[in-house]
């Protein structure tokens, strides 16, 4: 279980913090009183999931890549690593498919400089790494020990095997440097500030629904998925950096669903009547069947597990993205 009253106040460095999760995570580190460094190139992330932090004299952004040698001055006493593109659609500008040598240098160079760093001032470090580490699983639901089905070479291999180096390379500095680190294995998760254009199919209905269109949904859309709502997320990777617990961890919602049901629901709240439109399956053949996490470690090691509901978390994140439809 985590002991609470470890932790002080502390400067941390988080990179990728202007993206998605990580602008989120930032916010809940502030508000616990710590200060906060965040490296990002900008590439996925945006200064519009931050900006309402500007003039915060316990906030601050430089604007680099990971990739490079990292220089932060003065002491830094935590590293959490979320850098990376995440998204797999290949129509994203911002999908890891259009960004190949790019996600392969964050998870490579990248999680390498930031672990110079965490070596250099003795610091704690936690990488976000990924379901996708599990591939197509032939292990269902997925635990921390299934050693994954995955394609090196593949479409989706830039962004899985990036990951799988990350933790290699995570698990080196622990074994050989004696680094306090820790692995988060992230599973689909979804909230407010997601990109527009994402190109994920949460972000891809909820677009489509309030601009009255059909959802488009690929194959017989009977492929299923687990959503894990930003805020449980967030509390499962706060409560990983003060625990003691090395080993991988998976953090998501174990309640799986068809990508049709999702959309059904989708339809639903938001009065959209134009209903479900099915294309021919033009999706990468490594792209998983079922996904969803075992999460018996996080409920054991960190006393977590999701809170907030697929209706609540769908209902937040539709309010926010009609805002900035207009």
């Amino acid at each position: 279980m985590v002991d609470h009253s470890k932790e002080d106040r502390l400067r941390i460095l988080v990179t990728g913090g202007a993206g998605f999760i990580g602008s989120h995570l930032i916010d809940r580190l502030l508000k616990e009183g710590h200060r906060i460094v965040v490296v990002d190139n900008l590439v996925t992330g945006s200064t519009e999931n931050i900006a309402h932090l500007a003039g915060n004299s316990d906030f601050h952004f430089i604007k680099h890549d990971v990739s490079n040698f990292i220089f932060i001055p003065g002491q830094i006493d935590y590293i959490l690593h979320l850098a990376s593109p995440a998204s797999p659609n290949p129509r994203s500008p911002y999908g890891y498919p259009q960004l190949p040598i790019q996600t392969l240098k964050v998870g490579a160079l990248g999680t390498h400089n930031a672990l110079g760093v965490a070596r250099a001032f003795n610091a704690k470090f936690l990488l976000a790494s990924t379901s996708e580490v599990y591939g197509d699983p032939l292990e269902h639901p997925q635990t921390e020990s299934y050693k994954g089905n995955v394609d090196p070479i593949g479409p989706r291999s830039v962004y899985d095997e990036a990951k799988r180096f990350a933790e290699a390379i995570t698990m080196a500095y622990m074994r050989y440097h004696d680094l306090d680190t820790k692995i988060a294995r992230i599973f689909n998760t979804y909230g407010p500030r997601m990109r527009l254009d994402d190109g994920r199919v949460i972000p891809n209905f909820i677009v489509q629904a309030l601009s009255g269109q059909p959802l488009t949904v690929f194959g017989d859309g009977m492929q299923t998925r687990s959503f894990c709502f930003v805020d449980d997320l967030v509390e499962g990777l706060h409560r990983l950096m003060l625990s003691d617990f090395n080993e991988p961890i998976n953090l998501g919602n174990p309640v799986e669903m068809t990508i049709l049901e999702l959309a059904e629901m989708i339809n639903k709240m938001t009065g959209n009547n134009a209903g479900v439109e099915r294309l021919q399956d033009r999706r990468d053949p490594d792209d998983p069947q079922r996904r969803e996490p075992n999460i018996s470690r996080a409920m054991d090691k960190l006393g977590w597990k999701p809170e907030i509901g697929l209706k609540d978390g769908l209902q937040r994140t539709i309010d926010d993205f009609k805002d900035r439809m207009g």
